[in-house]
């Protein structure tokens, strides 16, 4: 079923909030849970979150933690915190009373990370079982946001081909030349004024549409 939920996803964007509600149902002792962005220089934004608690947390880290839970995440799938009011370092989740923390690697290349954390108010949440469906888990999570990618990416293809496509016609109309100079002359104006082909198109059919 989780599954399922996940993959019926449409767009990146409601993937990843179906994920970090569903940690949360699924990962043993899970209370919480954000998805991040951390990029090289300890630049972490934060994509999708459960509650204000996770969006304060990761707002606040400066990447200057002796210990950054999310800087061990370059070159391991998982980083723990087991309890961050003894832990140097993270005294921003013990304010706001998260004493554990379990992150994983959903995405990963050399520049950046997309990270999944589970947070819990007591220490020591987190244990061998949590850690394996946890792996389980951002497996899904990771599949399912590489396919709502896609889903995205071609409904933009098909949208930009059709905004094309009724910008052709236009100048066909008010130049009375065929489709394949029409197409012609679009591509020359793009080129002309440094302007994206989609961009432009969609500037010829709105002002086209305006009364």
């Amino acid at each position: 079923m989780a599954s399922q939920q996940l993959h019926e996803t449409l767009t990146p964007h409601s993937a990843l909030r179906t994920a970090v509600r569903l940690a949360v149902h699924l990962m043993p002792g899970a209370e919480h849970a954000g998805i991040s962005v951390i990029e090289r220089g300890n630049k972490l934004r934060a994509l999708a979150w459960t509650d204000e608690v996770v969006r304060s947390a990761e707002s606040r880290y400066t990447g200057r933690e002796q210990h950054g839970l999310w800087d061990q995440l370059w070159n391991s799938p998982v980083a723990q915190i087991t309890d961050s009011e003894a832990d140097d370092g993270w005294d921003v989740l013990a304010a706001l009373g998260l004493r554990s923390a379990l992150s994983l690697r959903l995405r990963a290349d050399r520049r950046r990370l997309t990270v999944l954390t589970a947070y819990a108010r007591k220490p020591g949440a987190f244990d061998e079982e949590a850690t394996r469906v946890g792996r389980l888990f951002s497996a899904h999570v990771s599949i399912a946001l590489d396919s709502a990618t896609v889903r995205e990416q071609l409904t933009e293809a098909m949208h930009t081909r059709d905004l094309i496509g009724q910008a052709t016609g236009i100048l066909m109309e008010r130049q009375g030349i065929d489709a394949s100079a029409a197409f012609e002359s679009l591509v020359r104006a793009s080129q002309r004024e440094n302007v994206k082909l989609r961009d432009l198109a969609r500037r010829i059919v709105g002002a086209h549409n305006t009364p």
